[in-house]
């Protein structure tokens, strides 16, 4: 009996965790950081110099064909800027290098066809 209290509290939690995200799982799927915008989950993944951000609504990619992007990035005073175009299925990513480290606090917006821009908001861990 007691092992059941414990799985049904378990899956309580993990539904609540996803219903409290309007249905979308948070977690990031790609090692990076995660925000939603208009029912999109945005995961935006700094690695190797360089800015990736995957698109997802509701665990189903986002086509990221013909979108379009760019991305502030802030470390204490200083301020960079870069192009993300679409690399893949449901990625835009930078081109040129850019500096960002844990603490950097990220600004993307992008377009994608026939939609309004979205502004999605990171702090890197």
């Amino acid at each position: 009996m007691f092992k059941h209290l414990i799985l049904v509290a378990t899956l309580a939690a993990a539904s609540t965790q996803v219903l409290a995200a309007g249905g979308h799982d948070l977690k990031p799927k790609h090692g990076g950081v995660v925000q939603e915008v208009r029912d999109i989950t945005y995961e935006l993944v700094a690695r190797g110099g360089k800015l990736a951000v995957h698109l997802d609504d509701h665990g189903k990619p986002v086509p990221t064909a013909g979108a379009s992007g760019r991305a502030t990035v802030l470390r204490g005073t200083e301020k960079s800027e870069v192009d993300l175009v679409p690399a893949g299925d449901n990625r835009l990513e930078s081109r040129t290098p850019i500096e960002a480290g844990a603490g950097a606090k990220v600004v993307t917006v992008v377009t994608l066809p026939g939609k309004p821009a979205a502004t999605a908001r990171f702090t890197l861990k």
